[in-house]
């Protein structure tokens, strides 16, 4: 009996001073650098990099951000959702976490990854060669409708965000029969449109403001619910009667696992970097919007987005 007590004072103990242990290494956290798994290059790529500059000042060690693009995600995501949930290896995720789970092309879902904060926002436009004269929705409709041709819509990948906004659009402009996608891998939209390779292309504001300027690209719409800094006289989607109210968020997440405290100081970090003047500074220049959420409301938004996506790409032909 005094050998069986023994034991369980020995048990207790050892276990006492495990969890100590590990409350002091979350306390310590972090004691080497975070890696950061960038999915995208682009906007995301330029986003990503600032992010991990500031939230390194404020972390205490650096945040490094890794280029793991391919397969509209699939690839960053499936590296970070195979490494341990310690909080030094995080990723710069989006909506695109939905998409790749609903469209089969990785084995599991947003719930593989613990939200840490949303980050920032950006709304899509549609933008075509300044040569075709278009400059506005009804006006691509109805050349493309009297033509009777296939327009080629450029995209970033089968199953992308570009993919899915492009083919909610084209759907509820009413041609999406007269749609051809075709993706331009590791071009950018704005070289193949003036290449005449593509006749349209779905990106991110900043991709088209300067050729814009320049006299060489119109962008038609954006499709969220209001027009973008960056591209003030643009009309949404919305005001020129198609229903459609599509954004990108992009934010950072962990492994599922990651120690709440642990995810707290990535939190913090994050928080005080998207308050940094240099962010709010980069988000007038290149265009997106500022717009962090906690880990608790980031989750909850997460979610929601599932259900919105797997509706939409259902509704597409786009599920698995």
């Amino acid at each position: 009996m005094e050998f069986k007590g023994l034991s369980k004072f020995l048990a207790a103990a050892f276990s006492a001073a495990a969890l100590s242990a590990g409350g002091a290494a979350q306390a310590d956290y972090p004691e080497k650098p975070v890696e950061m798994t960038v999915l995208f290059g682009g906007t995301a790529n330029t986003i990503a990099q600032l992010l991990a500059e500031l939230m390194s000042k404020n972390l205490g060690e650096p945040v490094v951000p890794v280029s793991r693009t391919g397969g509209g995600g699939a690839v960053g995501y499936s590296f970070v959702v195979g490494t341990a949930p310690d909080g030094y290896n995080i990723v710069w995720n989006s909506n695109s976490i939905n998409t790749t789970a609903h469209t089969g092309t990785v084995p599991f879902d947003y719930t593989a990854f613990a939200p840490i904060a949303r980050i920032s926002t950006e709304i899509p436009a549609l933008a075509v060669n300044a040569d075709t004269g278009w400059k506005s929705l009804e006006e691509m409709k109805a050349a493309v409708e009297a033509s009777g041709q296939k327009l080629k819509v450029g995209i970033s990948g089968k199953g992308s965000f570009t993919h899915l906004t492009s083919a909610a659009l084209f759907d509820a402009l009413g041609l999406g029969e007269q749609v051809t996608f075709i993706s331009y891998g590791q071009g950018k939209a704005p070289v193949e449109l003036l290449a005449g390779r593509i006749d349209a292309a779905i990106q991110w504001p900043g991709q088209f403001v300067s050729y814009v300027d320049a006299g060489k690209l119109n962008v038609l719409a954006v499709t969220g619910a209001e027009r973008v800094a960056v591209l003030p006289d643009v009309a949404t989607a919305q005001e020129q009667g198609v229903d459609i109210d599509i954004s990108m968020w992009r934010g950072l997440a962990a492994p599922t696992g990651t120690p709440d405290a642990v995810i707290g100081k990535l939190q913090a970090a994050a928080e005080a970097a998207v308050a940094d003047e240099k962010f709010a500074e980069a988000a007038a220049n290149i265009g997106f919007t500022p717009a962090f959420l906690n880990a608790g409301d980031f989750g909850a938004l997460i979610a929601s987005d599932d259900q919105f996506y797997a509706d939409l790409l259902a509704r597409l032909g786009l599920a698995k």
